[in-house]
């Protein structure tokens, strides 16, 4: 175990300067990319059962008029509009994620930098510091608990937890908190952390959005305002005996904490969605579109599709929610040519007996000894006896096959037009990618609002 405070008042310390220090060229640029991309998957989030859930239950709250809601109306209490936004944010699998912590960043550092930037009346440039930081923060903090096998042994969501840390530390940069304050901020995150894998049994993902979105970025504001408020709390939470890291010993390794801050930016190992579909279903889709396309291939071609998933990523084969049952995906890619948010998210289009009909084709199995975080392996036959195999070892969007700035633009207009119209689309797509010329984020309200 780490010296008694060296973790937290070193990563309070790194915390204080971050709010300040400029980024190397490219980390600012997915720093961007990122604040772009889950800005776009809250306000596609409006349209799903989360976000209609969420949004009228804010309204009612109240609350003081310092934050608000993306595609809506509503300002409303800092901690309250963070909350909102990142169950908006993971109302579904839009978002973005970072495979080596097992967390989903986006949906909760993002909210809770907005929200704290809007009632702090931050600039741009601040806030995507923030961001950055907070991936950093958050990402490490789920590796240092171990992770996957953080999941496993303990069955606690390894996103929640990370979530809610990198949050705090994006919440705390942008009200510029002494380092004392921080080291307070992480103490109430260690105390408000929490989130239980039972989410795999969400069959609606409106919890799952809280636990993975709304939860931590509702923390990470909470903690970071006791402390500028001046809350005073222990100052080794995390290292400490009794302490975070202690409560977890199976699988925390406190080193991981600290490992390469300040010179290995996390929001460069985080992956960006090419597809509104959960993670296991990225590779098949990808493949799908290649071989449509290698082979020129219409649906009444296709003999079979088998896809096979390392054991833990198995279950995508029979899920009720449209974005992640894969076989429903595949099936309707074929059926209509293609697939959309639209498309991906129609819960009547999974009784539709045409894409039910092709659905029966495909088949999704186990691969034995395969990794967590290995991609689905791809066999597609024709009825005229051609076999299409791929194995890809990085989907489109991730670290080592990155989507363009081009293509991370087009998917967020199209996700921003589903309810604010083409022209504010691509206003609020340019405004974000020059972020850094904003000097008060509340400017940006114009843009997102609907009533």
């Amino acid at each position: 175990m780490a010296d008694n405070q060296a973790i937290s008042a070193g990563l309070a310390e790194y915390i204080r300067k971050a709010a300040h220090e400029p980024l190397p060229a490219e980390v600012a640029e997915q720093g961007r990319l990122h604040l772009l991309d889950t800005l776009a998957a809250m306000v596609s989030g409006r349209t799903l059962p989360a976000g209609r859930a969420i949004i009228p239950f804010t309204r009612g709250a109240g609350g003081p008029q310092k934050a608000s809601v993306l595609a809506t109306d509503i300002l409303t209490g800092p901690a309250q509009a963070a909350m909102a936004n990142g169950m908006l944010a993971h109302a579904d699998e839009t978002d973005d994620s970072h495979a080596p912590s097992l967390t989903h960043p986006g949906c909760a550092i993002v909210p809770a930098a907005l929200a704290a930037a809007e009632w702090l009346v931050r600039d741009g440039a601040a806030l995507v510091r923030s961001v950055v930081l907070g991936y950093d923060v958050g990402t490490r903090m789920s590796m240092a608990l171990g992770g996957s096998r953080f999941a496993d042994t303990y069955h606690m969501s390894s996103h929640a937890w990370g979530g809610a840390f990198g949050a705090t530390a994006a919440a705390s940069a942008l009200a510029r908190l002494s380092p004392e304050q921080v080291v307070y901020a992480l103490s109430y995150a260690v105390q408000s952390a929490s989130g239980n894998r039972s989410w795999l049994r969400d069959p609606d993902h409106v919890q799952k959005a809280f636990i993975f979105g709304g939860m931590p970025a509702r923390t990470g504001v909470e903690a970071a305002s006791f402390a500028a408020a001046g809350f005073t709390g222990v100052s080794d939470a995390i290292e400490g005996t009794p302490g975070l890291l202690a409560a977890f010993p199976l699988t925390a390794d406190p080193a991981r904490l600290m490992d390469g801050l300040g010179s290995r930016f996390e929001v460069m190992r985080t992956s960006i969605k090419k597809w509104c579909v959960g993670s296991p279903l990225q590779a098949a889709l990808d493949c799908i579109e290649e071989a449509v396309r290698e082979l020129k291939l219409a649906e009444p071609e296709v003999e079979s599709i088998v896809v096979s998933l390392p054991e833990q990523r198995s279950q995508v084969a029979q899920s009720d929610m449209p974005d992640v049952n894969l076989p429903h995906a595949l099936a309707l890619y074929l059926v209509d040519g293609s697939v959309g948010f639209a498309s991906l998210h129609d819960h009547a289009r999974m009784a539709d007996p045409e894409v039910r009909r092709v659905a029966q084709r495909i088949r999704v199995e186990p691969r034995p000894g395969a990794k967590r975080g290995e991609q689905a392996h791809f066999t597609l036959r024709t009825r005229d006896g051609r076999r299409f195999f791929r194995a890809p070892e990085h989907v489109r969007g991730q670290p080592g096959n990155p989507m363009t700035s081009a293509e991370v633009a087009e998917k967020a207009r199209d996700l921003f037009s589903l309810v604010l119209g083409e022209t504010r689309a691509s206003e609020l797509v340019d405004m974000v990618l020059s972020i850094e010329s904003v000097a008060n984020v509340q400017s940006l309200r114009s843009l997102w609002w609907r009533a």
